[in-house]
């Protein structure tokens, strides 16, 4: 059975082969291939070699792609290897019949009517004729020898292909079938696709010319384009097809960087300079089968864009396709570049050695070029752009599919937005250490003891989530302090829309009102004019929260009640929190002592003396007041699941609603 070979190539590239070879040999990880013992032959000492696209046993010589590895290991025929393997790709095998064998014979004839094309154009570059595009590239740095092995080329006038392919003994239909004669129409006849054109023949995976790409000569104002890609056929996409791609994955082989930069040129500068790993795409944005690409020849390719608005923009959208594929084995990194500058230019003017300091040493993993690369296209500090921001990094992080790369992503990106815009409290007179009139710490009174539940706690894992959501409904400014601590719960979709939604409605009102907060940390006091409970609760109940807000309200414990001191709030949120959370309880307390000897305000005082009576508690036994005695002291800080395990009788400190 003939099938095409588009199809074939295509089947190869979406079959991972280390997966696919794992399940019968067990695989280890060597530099950037695998290796294991031989299935085919007895040994004891790995020999056996997997690399992206093939496998190498240097015992006894086996050698092949995943289709013959699945002939030889499983003893099946080339048709059933191939069928099986197109059905866990999710690929339909074309049918069998007279066109697909016609199809087979076009596409290798079709390589073969480029192979001569590409021989054409080499031979012109060197002739009389190609003097301008020597010349040119002797102006961009590139030398005779980079020229040929990159086989560049020369077309010239009209009719010189033709000319020169006829004498092979092909004919113009097949040079229209390759893609090297535009169709006649409107009377005129078939012409060359290519003419005084500088040509970058680009080959496939396998090194096989598939296309060309050419660039005009003449820089002055013409209607033409700068550079032109050879037409869709039926051996060439450009949407799979990265320039170099052969090159760069033998390189990646022998353990170099893949390195994706915008265009032809940079390509071939950075091969010459001794980065023989770079590619590019065909004139287009990187797509998702570029990426799919990119990622069997490496696990982690590096995205190196130019350095300007448009390099940004191509980075951010390269990245946003990226997310939703991206997984803990494969991700990328980005290359940003000095103001101005392409890879070309950059290597034009501080060579290998400058490329290595001022680009590929300020590589940055992907989650800080989106945090950077988000963060301008919010510019300037005001409560809509903070917003905005927010929410674009959010919906970043939700986009991606792997579910806990999402959480750590999300985290991450939460983290860092609130380490650029937290507002510092405001410095205020007095002792340093204490503010005016602040009790001292020997005379804070001690937390008041929790009463036992008047009433049992809600059935399931999440009772103190619920209990310290519902203290935030009735004190919704202590949510400026706890935010971060509260983003961090893993809840179920119900209560984390409700969370989700509380922390939007206190941003929102926080960046109206500004001013007012700086009033209440000068004052040191957990309150603010525009955070009113009531306004809270109707805001949620009317976006569509109003069973939820029962539910929690029903947790509320007595501590929270309307009027309560800030103070005893405070500490009776993160003592609810300790008990699921002892870690994290010990790390903020860590962190509210460091900020409170910077800068010594009532705020700060407050925060210390909250948390510092939480894990004392905590470290002193106390029962746990959601009813979960003995058992909740840091047993689920690892998890973050709430409560789970053992549940006491009916545990007490929860008010009415």
């Amino acid at each position: 059975m003939a099938l095409p070979p588009g199809f074939l190539e295509e089947l190869r590239a979406t079959t991972p082969l280390p997966a696919l070879i794992g399940r019968r040999v067990r695989l280890a990880r060597s530099g950037r291939q695998w290796k294991g013992c031989c299935p085919f032959h007895g040994e004891k000492t790995p020999s056996f070699y997997v690399y992206d696209d093939h496998y190498h046993c240097f015992g006894c010589g086996a050698h092949g792609d995943a289709i013959s590895y699945v002939m030889q290991a499983e003893g099946q025929s080339f048709i059933e290897a191939v069928r099986g393997l197109a059905a866990e790709a999710g690929l339909a095998v074309p049918e069998e019949g007279p066109d697909q064998a016609v199809a087979a014979r076009a596409a290798r004839d079709s390589l073969a009517v480029l192979e001569r094309a590409t021989e054409s154009f080499e031979r012109r570059l060197w002739l009389p004729e190609g003097a301008g595009a020597r010349a040119y590239l002797a102006r961009r740095g590139v030398s005779e020898a980079t020229a040929r092995r990159f086989r560049l080329g020369f077309a010239p006038g009209r009719g010189a292909l033709t000319a020169d392919l006829a004498r092979e003994g092909i004919t113009p239909a097949a040079m229209i079938e390759a893609g090297l004669l535009r169709p006649a129409e409107d009377g005129q006849p078939a012409r060359e696709f290519f003419i005084g054109r500088l040509i970058f023949p680009i080959g496939d995976r396998r090194g096989r010319i598939v296309s060309f790409g050419g660039r005009r000569l003449d820089d002055s104002q013409t209607s033409a384009p700068k550079y032109l890609n050879g037409p869709e056929t039926a051996v060439f996409s450009k949407r799979r097809t990265l320039y170099n791609l052969d090159r760069a994955a033998a390189a990646s082989r022998a353990g170099g960087e893949i390195l994706v930069v915008e265009g032809y040129m940079d390509v071939i500068a950075l091969d010459q300079a001794g980065f023989p790993g770079a590619l590019a795409p065909l004139g287009t944005a990187l797509g998702i089968e570029h990426l799919e690409t990119l990622w069997q020849v490496s696990p982690v390719p590096l995205l190196c864009f130019d350095g300007d608005e448009a390099g940004a923009r191509a980075a951010l959208r390269a990245i946003s396709l990226a997310l939703p594929l991206i997984t803990p084995e494969r991700s990328l990194e980005i290359v940003p570049l000095p103001p101005g500058e392409d890879p070309d230019s950059l290597l034009g003017r501080a060579g290998a050695a400058g490329f290595r300091a001022e680009a590929l040493a300020r590589r940055q993993p992907l989650i800080s070029a989106l945090y950077a690369l988000t963060r301008a296209q919010f510019p300037g500090a005001t409560p809509e752009s903070r917003s905005g921001f927010f929410d674009a990094l959010m919906a970043a992080a939700e986009s991606i599919d792997h579910r806990s790369l999402q959480w750590e992503y999300r985290q991450a990106l939460r983290d860092r937005f609130f380490a650029e815009f937290r507002r510092p409290p405001a410095p205020v007179g007095g002792a340093k250490g204490r503010a005016r009139g602040a009790p001292s710490r020997g005379e804070r009174a001690a937390f008041p003891s929790l009463p036992r539940l008047r009433a049992a706690p809600r059935p399931g894992d999440q009772t103190r989530e619920r209990v310290l959501l519902a203290v935030l409904l009735h004190h919704p400014a202590l949510a400026l302090e706890v935010e971060e601590a509260l983003s961090g719960l893993a809840l179920p979709a119900p209560l984390s829309r409700l969370r989700e939604a509380l922390l939007a409605w206190v941003r929102n009102a926080v960046m109206a009102a500004p001013e007012s907060a700086d009033v209440a940390a000068a004052a040191g006091l957990n309150s603010h004019p525009a955070l009113d409970s009531p306004a809270l609760i109707d805001h949620l109940a009317e976006s569509g929260l109003g069973e939820q807000v029962a539910e929690v309200r029903a947790c509320a414990p007595v501590f929270a009640a309307p009027g309560a001191p800030p103070a005893d709030v405070a500490e009776g949120w993160w003592h609810f929190f300790g008990f699921s959370h002892r870690e994290r309880l010990r790390e903020e307390l860590a962190a509210a002592q460091r900020d409170f000897e910077a800068n010594p305000t009532p705020r700060a005082e407050r925060r210390v003396l909250a948390l510092r009576e939480a894990q004392n508690r905590l470290n002193a036994g106390e029962p746990d007041p959601a009813g979960n005695d003995g058992e909740g002291a840091g047993g689920n800080e690892a998890h973050g699941h709430g409560i789970e395990g053992r549940r006491g009788g009916a545990a007490s400190g929860f008010a009415e609603g």
